[in-house]
Formats: structure tokens, C-alpha cells, sequence
């Protein structure tokens, strides 16, 4: 049977960026307190006629071409969402529209913030099993449509954006995707919510999630190494859900990790994105050279459901 691997990545984010300063002007907060419980210093919101679409199509767009593959090369396009609007057409049937794509299967997946991990195992399936050569895999969101801007407790956690990846059979037994971990706690499904008809508001119970996310991540995220036949002391980077710095450091902390191990930590800068917040990260680092081909990488996410998946992949 042959293995999996992302060839090539692409992200998007808006233009407009929001800081803890602005944030302050709308709701009785400040950079200080913002800084000490999530990390986060600034955020990126999309406009108003913007669209998870439009992200989506820009970010895949880049991992495409990065790809050197043509539009009809792709048999699979899935988008990671949960705060599109349109349910039918799906985002990944638009995205597909937008790039030229023929004649691939088209769908989205609502996993929360683990929908981009969730939605690249399923792609690696799909493609182990013969259903297509190459995949677009995408995680993308429009948050900000989800905010209540008076609430002082989300409206300063969340942001827009889209990361992309291209995924291809290898041609040999070798995986640069690795076994997912995965699973759900439906006993939680009040953590983190999108309760009601359009326009749903953000809701988390977020010291709850925050015990839950230190307590259980490090033995998943150890348990996604073993099913790679990796240990964490072998890998070269980690790129978790960006929700909160306080747990990124928690986990790598616990993992026992290199001094040198690139960690992500995006979320200072983008805010938590969602499905997105993975791709986003590991596309950025890959661009930017930190994370080199060939690296092994952790990926790990969770959120509403509550959720969670995880798996190590191999650098383009």
C-alpha cells in the first residue's frame, strides 16, 4: 500500500490587523491582561464582504502552484470549517470552482479547531485507499463572524484565516503522514460551542478546556509519536491548535522536546483560528525556512465536540 505526504503548502490571511490597543477601545480590557492569559498580542480580521471561501481559494491556490501539479491533477478537495455560511454549494466545491478544479469530490468537515488534522487523516485514507492521487486539504475561517464584541472573555481570542495543503501518494510504502490519533468526549460537548441559527455565537467554558487541554494532550501527542515510530525527543518541530500559549508551553514542556525544536506559536500574532490555526502555522514556518524539508512535525488540534487529532507529518 503506499503512503501519503504534503507536497506543498499555502496560507491567507487579511489585511486588516487588530490589536490588543484596538481592543481596548471596545471593551473594558488591556494588552496586559490579554498578554498574561492567552499570549495573544495581535489578530488578523477579515472585511466584512470577505468570505471563508475567499480565504480558502487564496490559500489553496498557493499550495497548488507550490505543488507544480495542474488543477485536474486533484481527485479530492476538502475544507475544515466551522464558520462557512453556505451549506450548499460547499466551500470545497467554491474552492474548486475558483482554481479550475474538474472533477473532484468536493465536501467540508466540521470538526471544530481539529477539523484541519480530522480532514488530513481523511485525505491520507482516501488517498491510501486508491480514491485519488492528490488532495487539497484546506482549514479555513471567518471567526470574527462569530464574536460578540462586548464580551471581553472571546472577543479577544479569535481571528481570520485559511491554510492549505497539497497531499499526494508517495508511489512507495513510505508515509509522510502518520497513524491519527483521534477521538471525541461528546460528555464535553459544552467546552467550546456554536449554539443557535445563523448568526451562532463563540462560547467556551475556557478554564475547562484549559485543564482538559494540559492534562490530556501530552499522551496523545506522545501516542501520535508511537504510531509513527517516532519519539518526541525525534522530532524536529511542533505545530498544535493555536488556542493559548500558556498550553503550547505546557505541552512541549511535558513532551520533553530538543532545544532546538521549532515550536509554533503563532497564536501571538494570529490569534486562534480555528481549523485553520495548524496549516496556517506550518505553512508560515515552512516559508519562512525554520521548518526545513524532511523535518518530522507533530501536528496536534482540539476543540468543540470536544475533539481532537493528531498525527506526525514530514516537511515538503
Amino acid at each position: 500500500m503506499s503512503g501519503s505526504r504534503i507536497t506543498a503548502l499555502g496560507h491567507y490571511q487579511p489585511s486588516r490587523v487588530l490589536t490588543n490597543a484596538d481592543l481596548e477601545q471596545l471593551v473594558e480590557t488591556n494588552d496586559a491582561w490579554i498578554r498574561q492569559r492567552t499570549g495573544i498580542a495581535t489578530r488578523r480580521i477579515a472585511a466584512e464582504e470577505e468570505t471563508v471561501a475567499d480565504m480558502a481559494a487564496e490559500a489553496a491556490a498557493k499550495a497548488l502552484a507550490s505543488s507544480g501539479l495542474e488543477p485536474a491533477d486533484i481527485g479530492l478537495v476538502t475544507v475544515a470549517t466551522c464558520s462557512n455560511r453556505d451549506r450548499c454549494p460547499s466551500t470545497a466545491a467554491q474552492v474548486a470552482a475558483r482554481l479550475g478544479i474538474p472533477s473532484a469530490v468536493c465536501y467540508d468537515l466540521n470538526n471544530g479547531c481539529a477539523g484541519f488534522c480530522t480532514a488530513l487523516a481523511t485525505a491520507d485514507h482516501t488517498l491510501r485507499a486508491g480514491a485519488a492521487r492528490h488532495a487539497l486539504v484546506i482549514g479555513a475561517e471567518k471567526m470574527s463572524d462569530l464574536l460578540e464584541w462586548t464580551d471581553r472573555s472571546t472577543c479577544i481570542l479569535l481571528g481570520d484565516g485559511a491554510g492549505a495543503a497539497v497531499v499526494s501518494l508517495t508511489g512507495t510504502e513510505r508515509a509522510g503522514i502518520g497513524p491519527v490519533v483521534w477521538g471525541s468526549d461528546p460528555t464535553r460537548g459544552d467546552a467550546v460551542r456554536l449554539m443557535g441559527a445563523w448568526q451562532p455565537r463563540f462560547a467556551q467554558e475556557g478554564q475547562s478546556v484549559f485543564r482538559w487541554a494540559t492534562s490530556e494532550l501530552p499522551a496523545m501527542a506522545r501516542e501520535a509519536c508511537a504510531r509513527a515510530g517516532v519519539t518526541p525527543a525525534g522530532l524536529g518541530g511542533v505545530v498544535t491548535h493555536q488556542a493559548n500559549l500558556r498550553i503550547i508551553e505546557s505541552l512541549t514542556r511535558h513532551l520533553g522536546l530538543r532545544e532546538d525544536v521549532v515550536i509554533a506559536r503563532d497564536v501571538v500574532d494570529s490569534g486562534n483560528t480555528s481549523a485553520a490555526s495548524v496549516p496556517l502555522a506550518l505553512a508560515k514556518l515552512v516559508e519562512s525556512g525554520e521548518l526545513a524539508s524532511g523535518t518530522p512535525v507533530l501536528t496536534f488540534a482540539f476543540g468543540g465536540g470536544l475533539s481532537w487529532a493528531g498525527q506526525v507529518i514530514t516537511c515538503p
